[in-house]
């Protein structure tokens, strides 16, 4: 926790959706007050990280953690109410910004509702991380200048599919870089008594309870199927809070897998994994970025997976396959996320120090 500002700082209201939103909101929220000398206050919605940065949400962040298309419309009446009471508290409080973070179903529509209540008279509107508008409905740029301020973009391509529309956009880097480095890896596998020729997998099955649902059995799965030629290894998963139970619970009396609850020790796990299985999303860049080879896979419900394919035009869906425009690393999805699939994939990973070093 930190001491409370001063008297004379500027409020900014902050709304993160998820778990690597939150990430994003504290790091962010520390910058501001290192760059403001501590002239800042927080509020807003976020989840356990913006806490010890200050912030106290308005509701728990863990409720708007919904994934997939089919999933988000059986919770629309809980989204539509929460929209309402973020608007309304953002009203009461007039802050001096409001900075919306990720999770775009959720955070732009709380914006849209701002720029209606507030016109052209309100705070500075921002949201931080754009919307995939060259992945699909380009159109949705045109829309979202209509309602914001300024775009924070982490991809450096980004800003000119929404500065055409008139709308600020500023390249700020992919911050969940900053945590992913730098780790020491002797020591997690010291600590966690892991010598060190034996095999360990980092396993990222997801943040939201749904995805721990889906991936975990299969990523359990696959390190016994790996067993088989790999005696002894050794697996360990990073858990955040909101699934932690359901993570505990499958994972019970498996002494080959340590969870972290600590985010300050996924760095270590990483400089410490000979390979990666995950669950696509923030963690493919974590985990390239600390030059760990990875399999990343999803799995969504099948009218989810349906309507996905009916709207996005895209031949990968790793954000780094994606950048590149080929298959840096395997992404098996929906039928083939599998322990039949992902287990080879990953043997053949373990076994060729040659593929490893050039993943």
């Amino acid at each position: 926790m930190h001491d409370s500002p001063p008297e004379t700082s500027s409020l900014v209201y902050l709304v993160a959706g998820e778990p690597s939103g939150d990430l994003l909101g504290a790091q962010l929220m520390a910058a501001l007050r290192d760059a403001t000398g501590g002239h800042v206050a927080f509020t807003g919605v976020g989840g356990p990280r913006m806490t010890e940065q200050g912030l106290t949400s308005l509701f728990p962040m863990s409720e708007l953690a919904i994934m997939g298309f089919a999933e988000v419309v059986r919770h629309i009446p809980m989204v539509k109410r929460r929209i309402g009471e973020v608007a309304a508290d953002v009203q009461a409080k007039a802050p001096a910004a409001v900075v919306t973070i990720d999770a775009p179903a959720f955070t732009l529509r709380v914006q849209r509702k701002l720029r209606a209540a507030f016109g052209a008279n309100g705070p500075p509107l921002v949201h931080f991380v754009a919307p995939t508008v060259w992945a699909w409905r380009k159109g949705r740029a045109k829309e979202i200048a209509e309602f914001l301020d300024h775009l924070l973009c982490i991809l450096p391509f980004e800003p000119p599919y929404f500065e055409v529309h008139g709308l600020a956009s500023t390249f700020v880097g992919y911050p969940a870089i900053e945590d992913a480095t730098g780790g020491d890896g002797p020591a997690f596998r010291t600590e966690n008594d892991i010598p060190a020729d034996t095999p360990l997998l980092c396993l990222m099955p997801g943040s939201r309870r749904s995805e721990i649902g889906r991936l975990l059995p299969v990523f359990l799965a696959t390190l016994d199927r790996l067993e088989r030629g790999h005696p002894g290894i050794r697996a360990a998963i990073p858990v955040v809070p909101n699934v932690r139970d359901l993570v505990e619970a499958r994972t019970a009396g498996d002494a080959r897998i340590p969870l972290l609850h600590d985010p300050e020790r996924r760095k270590h796990l990483f400089a410490a994994s000979d390979a990666a299985l995950i669950k696509i999303g923030t963690a493919n860049i974590e985990l390239a970025a600390a030059g760990v080879p990875i399999v990343s896979t999803q799995r969504v419900s099948v009218l989810s997976a349906m309507i996905y394919q009916a709207v996005v035009r895209l031949k990968y869906v790793s954000l780094i396959n994606i950048v590149l425009d080929r298959e840096s690393h395997p992404e098996p999805l929906q039928f083939n996320c599998r322990p039949g699939v992902l287990a080879p994939l990953l043997d053949r990973i373990l076994r060729d120090e040659s593929l490893r070093a050039r993943l």
